[in-house]
């Protein structure tokens, strides 16, 4: 098993097949959101989780799957009739994990919410509405019906919506010392190097994580694929000139300060191999980050 990856499915076209690639190569880490796939994601995994029990799993809430959304207002968790794209609210979040849990065939280890900055644009707003999101994830882990809890983000961090300190004072606010906060996600890549350069100068989203003792997924460690057309032979060279393009891009989520698991979604073996040997290789050391930024700017 190599616990530096996770096998992600967004955007994947065959989602089984993509991840039995990867947990055939090594990969011990699933995760998936319930509007992945056009909605069917989480029931596609189910027949691997029934048979590799051993594999973590995460999912997401917060996106309501069109393919859920007249089940949603049929139940009344939603707040209001019509296009109800993202909701946080405690009653829809406690509906969507019995759905999650249903479709995995399991709990869930992590249920991430996903993208909070989708919701209320007003700071004091979102940190009312992941306030209620968190309580109601509290009680699903207290009640054993998911493992523990995070925040997945694309932007959120970034533009200062929140900050990790801000998540953590909200899980302790609702869950006490014993909180269920486990985990967040958020780019780490060569097209998001300002959270890496943060991080060697000892502050920022990945330090604070640390500090708190979140579990870091690295999402979009290769851009959605458009990085591999982006690593000229130079900046290979920089980075670990006897990797492969994506060892190399790879290498930079990997050693960033703080990161837990790197997401990445691949097709084929060959795929999972050549991307699992850039976690055989060492960790650049900050001398060469700093360089690699340098290079790719921030």
């Amino acid at each position: 098993m190599n616990p530096r990856f996770a096998a992600g499915t967004y955007r994947c076209r065959d989602v089984l097949r993509s991840v039995t690639a990867a947990v055939d190569a090594g990969v011990p880490w699933i995760d998936t959101a319930p509007n992945y796939a056009r909605g069917t994601a989480e029931a596609s995994l189910r027949p691997l989780l029934d048979a590799c029990p051993q594999v973590g799993v995460s999912t997401k809430v917060g996106f309501v799957p069109h393919s859920d959304r007249q089940a949603a207002q049929d139940a009344g968790v939603l707040p209001y009739d019509g296009d109800c794209g993202h909701c946080l609210t405690g009653p829809y979040i406690a509906w969507q994990l019995t759905r999650s849990r249903v479709r995995l065939g399991r709990a869930p280890d992590i249920v991430f919410v996903h993208n909070p900055e989708h919701g209320p644009t007003d700071r004091a707003e979102l940190s009312l509405a992941l306030r209620e999101a968190f309580e109601a994830l509290e009680d699903a882990a207290a009640s054993g019906r998911i493992g523990g809890y995070g925040v997945a983000t694309w932007t959120g961090l970034s533009s200062g919506m929140f900050t990790i300190p801000d998540l953590t004072a909200a899980a302790e606010a609702v869950g006490g010392s014993r909180h269920h906060f486990r985990a967040v996600q958020f780019p780490v890549s060569l097209v998001h190097l300002a959270v890496v350069a943060d991080a060697l100068g000892g502050h920022g989203a990945l330090v604070a994580a640390r500090e708190s003792g979140l579990d870091v997924f690295a999402s979009a460690a290769l851009g959605g694929g458009e990085l591999l057309g982006a690593m000229t032979k130079e900046l290979v060279r920089v980075i670990a000139p006897a990797a492969s393009p994506a060892q190399a891009a790879l290498l930079v989520a990997l050693s960033a300060p703080g990161v837990t698991r790197v997401l990445l979604s691949a097709g084929t073996s060959a795929h999972w191999t050549d991307a699992l040997g850039a976690a055989s290789r060492e960790r650049l050391p900050p001398g060469r980050l700093r360089k690699v930024i340098d290079v790719v700017g921030t």
